[in-house]
């Protein structure tokens, strides 16, 4: 029997059918009535800018327009908030902190529009934007027709089939800043309905590596992360960090490095088996940021070294009758969800892509060239990467968070095997002496 190839015109017209030889069997006119809401069925939401599922943020903006900010959908309401709760992790992240940063000058002013009044959330979308005040789009001319190595430029046009050239647009860092003031607002649902914290510090330039055991997790401060430019709270590698960075900087060049963060005080039954488990939804949202390269958590690789009797983290009562694990080489999660344990990641981040030497590229017409990106930019993104990935890591929390209440704590928890998320700011039983 001959093989027969069909095709179809639509929305109306003729259906034919040919031989293998090419020859034409049949023909029909085919007439197809399409309903007048059907075509609403192929409309799609934007994709890439909104992240979360019950404590949701979209972010907007470019790098060289008018500004950048953020959407927040969801928050609790009468949670108290003020502009100030959001400016001093943007203050952390801003340009023209330091000679390691962008000389860029920007205060990074943020204003809330909607969604709060008389200093507490309503519990409808909160708007906040921050104005771009130190633009040079001029600085961007030749990259608007050569592609900057390892940039998204390229992929930019590739993609959209059109890019804003001032800066990177949706790819600059000053994307960020929308992330940040979001993740400001999660830091504060989370510290006061749990008590959780969540800090980031810088664990490696370039070659530098500050090593594990020099960092006490269960008493780092803020302050000790903030006692240096590049945001080590060791002193001795913070200098040697700078150094590094300095030494590249002024050569045009540009280093990497290695962010550690940690969440202290995480209720159990965070995270949501199989496919949004939550070291899965901490690897999407950091891995997210510009610069990102890669991303460990727990033991990572290292523990791939590791026996299974090795690497199991035992349990055991503590004195307070609360069931704790020895060693933590699982990071604070194991099958998905949060144990109470202190959480553990680290964030590798690449050099900083446009630096201030002479290139080879290709121009938007394929043409081969050469380029020295001009403009501001970092040596190392890592120091003010720290607030970006707090922020981050923030925002799955708070989401994870309000998924847990809804679905595991709507009804009385089962005491004999669960906690209630509150319990974490209850003080611990005092000893009675006898």
């Amino acid at each position: 029997m001959a093989s027969s190839i069909f095709s179809k015109s639509f929305l109306s017209g003729t259906f034919s059918s040919f031989n293998s030889d090419g020859r034409q069997l049949s023909s029909a006119v085919v007439q197809i009535s399409v309903r007048p809401g059907a075509p609403k069925r192929l409309q799609i939401q934007a994709a890439g800018s909104t992240y979360g599922n019950y404590f949701r943020v979209t972010t907007y903006g470019e790098s060289h327009g008018g500004g950048v900010g953020c959407v927040i959908d969801g928050c609790p309401p009468r949670l108290p908030l003020s502009e100030a709760d959001m400016q001093e992790d943007l203050d952390r992240r801003r340009p023209g902190q330091s000679r390691i940063t962008t000389p860029r000058k920007e205060t990074d002013t943020c204003k809330i529009f909607s969604g709060v009044s008389e200093g507490v959330t309503t519990g409808t979308p909160i708007h906040v934007f921050v104005p771009n005040t130190d633009q040079r789009g001029h600085d961007y001319s030749e990259m608007s027709l050569a592609y900057r190595p390892s940039h998204a430029d390229a992929t930019y046009d590739m993609k959209y089939g059109v890019r804003s050239v001032q800066g990177g647009g949706r790819s600059s860092a000053r994307e960020t800043i929308g992330r940040v003031a979001s993740g400001a607002v999660a830091k504060k649902i989370l510290k006061e309905f749990s008590g959780t914290e969540v800090l980031a510090y810088v664990s490696q330039v370039h070659n530098v590596v500050l090593p594990e055991d020099l960092i006490d997790h269960d008493t780092l401060t803020l302050e000790q992360i903030e006692s240096n430019i590049v945001r080590c709270p060791d002193p001795e590698y913070a200098e040697k960090m700078i150094a590094a960075v300095d030494a590249v900087r002024v050569k045009g060049d540009s280093v990497g490095g290695v962010v550690t963060c940690i969440v202290r005080n995480c209720p159990r039954g965070l995270g949501s088996p199989v496919f949004d488990k939550l070291e899965a939804e901490l690897a999407k949202a950091v891995m997210s940021l510009p610069a990102t390269k890669g991303f460990q958590f727990g033991s990572g690789f290292a523990g791939t070294f590791l026996t299974g009797s090795e690497h199991n983290d035992e349990f055991y009562v503590d004195q307070h009758g609360k069931m704790r694990t020895r060693t933590n080489r699982s990071g604070g999660i194991q099958g998905g969800i949060s144990n109470g344990e202190i959480i553990n990641m680290r964030i590798a981040f690449k050099p900083t892509s446009t630096i201030g030497k002479k290139q080879h590229t290709v121009t938007r017409d394929k043409k081969e060239t050469e380029l020295i990106a001009r403009g501001r930019h970092d040596p190392c993104v890592v120091p003010r990467a720290v607030p970006m990935v707090e922020a981050m890591v923030a925002l799955v929390l708070a989401d994870q968070l309000m998924a847990q209440y809804a679905q595991c704590n709507l009804f009385p928890v089962n005491p004999e095997l669960q906690e209630p998320l509150l319990r974490a700011l209850e003080p611990e039983p005092a000893e009675v002496p006898f």
